[in-house]
């Protein structure tokens, strides 16, 4: 079975942000899981799980609301079973199932991606489509901050460094863990920001109450 071409354009764009392709089917606690496509992340999101569903032409029951949600409630039973720490996305490429999106919602995170023009080349048609695909997963790919190329007249600048100058002196070091780690992802992001701001308190510990 081809997957469509939305399907394939989503693909190549995780495979840009470190994302890697996981061969199907795939076993989990003896049982056999076949996905139209499946990935999981590297390094700082080494824990994610994405699973791909082709809702306009895709098999293995991908335009059956009911039979997408057995098969993800399935999967993170198994995945429970052997004590997993992944975190599963499912991304429904093509036609909306509004009632998919809802029912699976409470098992894993989901994402929609429709609308979006892709060419003959199996891309996204123009730099437009390219950022409606990009605006549907951004939950999974890296944070980047835009850079601005010149001071405006109003003295905004680019946006990192109107986030230097909103933030007191007293945050440096949290704004420079931050920026760091947005290379790194969402949750890398919050990770660091946590550290951040629970060091001062760890350097108290021990340390009686008066």
């Amino acid at each position: 079975m081809s997957a469509a071409p939305l399907v394939h354009a989503i693909q190549e764009r995780l495979r840009e942000a470190g994302y890697r392709d996981i061969t199907t089917p795939f076993r989990i606690a003896g049982v056999e899981f076949a996905f139209t496509a499946a990935m999981r992340g590297h390094e700082a999101r080494a824990l994610d799980l994405i699973l791909l569903f082709d809702t306009t032409t895709g098999d293995f029951g991908d335009r059956e609301a009911a039979r997408v949600r057995q098969r993800v409630e399935a999967l993170s039973r198994a995945l429970d079973v052997t004590g997993s720490r992944y975190v599963v996305t499912a991304i429904l490429a093509g036609a909306l199932l509004a009632e998919t999106v809802e029912a699976l919602a409470e098992t894993c995170r989901v994402l929609q991606v429709e609308g979006v023009a892709i060419g003959a080349d199996g891309k996204p048609a123009d730099d437009v489509a390219m950022r409606q695909l990009e605006d549907q997963i951004r939950v999974l790919l890296p944070l980047r901050l835009p850079e601005g190329t010149a001071e405006s007249q109003d003295g905004n600048g680019p946006a990192v460094e109107q986030l230097v100058r909103a933030l007191p002196a007293t945050n440096k070091a949290l704004l420079n863990a931050v920026i760091i780690a947005s290379e790194q992802g969402e949750q890398a992001v919050t990770d660091a920001a946590g550290l951040a701001v629970g060091a001062p308190f760890r350097g108290d510990e021990g340390v009686q109450p008066l």
